[in-house]
C-alpha cells in the first residue's frame, strides 16, 4: 500500500532538509502602490522565459507583504551582494515595522515604482501578469519591465540554513 506523502509530518521535515541543501540567490522582494510598501526576503525566484522576459517568485501566503505585492501588482526582485547579509536579515524578520526595514538601505525606483535597492547585485522590476496559489504559497508570475545591473556583482547565497559570500566583498569607494 502506497503512503500518501502530503500527509505524513516526517517527510515535510525531509522535504525542509533537503531543500535547505539547494542553494539560492538571496533576494529582497519589495512592492508599492496603492495598497502600501512592503518587502521581504525571499530565495524562490526563479526565471522563467526570456521571451518574454518572465520570473516567478513564490511567497507564503501568511506572510504580512503578500496581500499587499498581489494588490499592487508590482514588485521589485533586489538580488542581494555579499555585504548584504543584515539587509537579507531585517527584511527576513517577522514583526519589524516597514519604514525600519526599509531604513537600513538606500532605495530608488524602476519603471513599476516598487521600492529598488541602490547598490544590489541586480534589480528585477516586474509587473505581475498572473498568480498561482499551491498549497501554502502563491507563485508570482512577473513580467521583468526594467532591469539595473551592479557594474561589479558580488552574490550571496543561503546553503544549508547560512549565508555564503560569491565574488568576494565589494571594494570600498
Amino acid at each position: 500500500m502506497k503512503t500518501d506523502m502530503t500527509q505524513d509530518p516526517s517527510v515535510k521535515q525531509a522535504f525542509r532538509e533537503a531543500m535547505s541543501r539547494l542553494g539560492a540567490a538571496v533576494n529582497i522582494v519589495t512592492t508599492d502602490g496603492p495598497a502600501g510598501r512592503h518587502g521581504l526576503t525571499v530565495s524562490a525566484v526563479c526565471s522563467v522565459t526570456d521571451e518574454p522576459p518572465t520570473l516567478l517568485v513564490c511567497v507564503n501566503q501568511s506572510a504580512a507583504s503578500h496581500d499587499v505585492i498581489r494588490q499592487n501588482g508590482a514588485l521589485c526582485v533586489n538580488v542581494l551582494g555579499a555585504h548584504q547579509e543584515a539587509l537579507s536579515n531585517a527584511f527576513g524578520r517577522r514583526g519589524m515595522d516597514v519604514a525600519e526595514r526599509y531604513a537600513a538601505g538606500e532605495w530608488g525606483m524602476l519603471s513599476s515604482g516598487a521600492p529598488v535597492l541602490v547598490d544590489a547585485a541586480v534589480n528585477l522590476d516586474c509587473r505581475i501578469s498572473r498568480v498561482e496559489q499551491i498549497g501554502t504559497h502563491s507563485v508570482f508570475f512577473c513580467s521583468v519591465v526594467d532591469i539595473a545591473v551592479a557594474a561589479e556583482p558580488h552574490g550571496l547565497i543561503y546553503f544549508n540554513r547560512l549565508y555564503h559570500p560569491l565574488g568576494g566583498l565589494p571594494k570600498a569607494a
